[in-house]
């Protein structure tokens, strides 16, 4: 069973995909163990409380410096010992002793087709505002493994949408969501569900050699 949380900033749409893909079945042999938001006005920290998932607001304001909160931050994290953590519209740099602590078992989703339309300062709104100023005419979304770099990390899957004549930012923003990101996050999930589950399967065979 590979026990995941999600980490949220705001609405957390992204985090229902995955609470329905759990639930539902889509994705398998997985656990949603917390979520946890910088901002304690997070819509997502309900959604989580709505499906009996424990909530934890970690929030800079709280705190009397950035290392103080990184530090509360990671401590939270390590209490709830996640075999993967999701990164779902989550508006914070992590420290780098986390990533080191977590490596390859941070993921994020990320609204358009890496390389296009990523790293410092393309967030929200404004990946898509850049879309539609660029005139691109398919863009998408990215899962990938979170390194030291901004969307950087190793790419686990993509999807593409198509761009309409009509469409402004919002509009984009939401197709994009419902025709790629609640698909490919839900399905990267359940795919490093089941490798953790072969790979605890095939220590289990080893130690009983």
């Amino acid at each position: 069973m590979l026990k995941i949380i999600v980490c949220v900033s705001g609405g957390g749409t992204n985090l229902q995909a995955i609470i329905d893909g759990v639930e539902k079945g889509a994705i398998r042999n997985t656990r949603i163990a917390g979520v946890i938001s910088n901002n304690a006005g997070a819509f997502a920290l309900e959604r989580a409380r709505k499906a009996g998932i424990p909530a934890y607001c970690v929030s800079p304001k709280d705190y009397g410096n950035r290392q103080a909160f990184n530090d509360a931050f990671l401590e939270q994290v390590n209490s709830l010992a996640p075999d993967l953590i999701v990164l779902a519209g989550f508006l914070v740099i992590l420290p780098e002793k986390m990533i080191q602590a977590y490596r390859e078992r941070i993921i994020n989703i990320h609204p358009s087709l890496i390389p296009s339309f990523c790293g410092t300062g393309f967030y929200g709104l404004k990946v898509h505002e850049a879309a539609l100023a660029r005139g691109v005419k398919v863009t998408g979304a990215t899962v990938h493994y979170v390194d030291e770099g901004t969307d950087t990390g190793r790419i686990i899957a993509q999807k593409a949408v198509e761009v309409l004549e009509s469409d402004t930012p919002v509009s984009l923003q939401r197709r994009v969501m419902e025709q790629a990101e609640w698909v490919i996050l839900p399905m990267a999930i359940d795919r490093i569900a089941a490798e953790h589950t072969e790979d605890s399967v095939h220590k289990k065979r080893e130690g009983c050699k």
